[in-house]
């Protein structure tokens, strides 16, 4: 079994012009279905999550704003999507998703989330398309409910994960890995416990040479019992909203040395699909659903 979190919800609820490439996240679990990499019993649909485990890691007003619709202007700006009760309604399912991959791959080794990987969402505020930090959550969550004792989260996305950085800033239980574009959002960045900032058109093999010298020493320093794993695709050459130089295969690549370095330590991942916005959308189905041909292989 390959514990995937998706609800229809996921469909993302915005006007035509804003959906894509939202759109992967309904091909991506077809796709998966397709061609046998998932089957139907592998997929949760994720309720709504106890609001107080949200609270744990977001401050109360700006929930409360995000669930009255009552951000003003500038913060609803911030995000960059219209704001409206089923997009935070799809964000909260999201969360729950990653919460429930969280005791999925304790049980199992892995689990996925179709959605996720919003690490642009501050404590106090959303922004980049991120309204709640889902991978945070859960992190919280472990840690709350002795689950876990020490966290790693390994973020690949381009984009560096500011919002997570901030919520686990000067937290020795969590540490926070981002490697990303030097020159890509966020402009100003946080500082993670180890930010790695990759110059422009960073190709395969030079992504993939400095992942290997620094993923398994980062493991042995941090000792976590635990991994969160950001796999954007927005790591491709042809991506929209990125700057680097990676092919379909290293970003396979990528993954499959991650899933398979957290398999043989025996340490469980959960994968949030972070990021991908190339123009093609066979190009990010495709990337994405390599991660779960990757996990298929290597724990199944």
């Amino acid at each position: 079994m390959l514990p995937i979190a998706f609800h229809p919800i996921y469909k993302h609820p915005l006007p035509e012009s804003h959906r894509f490439p939202m759109i992967k996240y309904e091909l991506l679990p077809q796709q998966l279905l397709h061609e046998g990499t998932a089957a139907e019993s592998d997929f949760y649909a994720p309720p709504l999550p106890d609001m107080g485990h949200v609270l744990r890691v977001h401050k109360e007003s700006y929930v409360n704003d995000l669930l009255n619709l009552t951000l003003d202007a500038r913060a609803a700006r911030k995000i960059g999507f219209p704001l409206s009760a089923e997009l935070v309604e799809r964000e909260l399912r999201i969360v729950q998703g990653t919460i429930w991959g969280s005791l999925q791959a304790i049980e199992k080794g892995i689990a996925f989330n179709i959605a996720g990987g919003t690490h642009h969402a501050y404590s106090t505020h959303g922004e980049a398309f991120c309204l709640l930090n889902d991978q945070a959550i859960a992190t919280q969550y472990l840690l709350d409910n002795s689950l876990s004792k020490k966290i790693l989260i390994v973020d690949l996305d381009v984009h560096q994960g500011n919002g997570t950085a901030e919520i686990f800033s000067g937290n020795d239980a969590v540490f926070t890995f981002s490697m990303h574009g030097k020159t890509n959002y966020p402009f100003k960045k946080e500082t993670s416990d180890l930010d790695i900032a990759l110059p422009d058109n960073t190709t395969d093999a030079e992504y993939i040479s400095i992942l290997r010298e620094t993923l398994p020493k980062l493991i042995e320093k941090a000792k976590p019992d635990f991994i969160f794993y950001l796999c954007g695709v927005d790591i491709l050459a042809s991506d929209k909203l990125g700057k680097l130089a990676c092919s379909i295969e290293g970003c396979r690549q990528r993954d499959e040395y991650v899933l398979s370095t957290c398999h043989k330590l025996n340490i469980p991942v959960q994968c949030s699909m972070g990021g991908g916005y190339s123009p093609d959308i066979k190009t990010i189905i495709e990337a994405h659903a390599n991660t779960y041909r990757a996990a298929k292989q290597i724990y199944f």
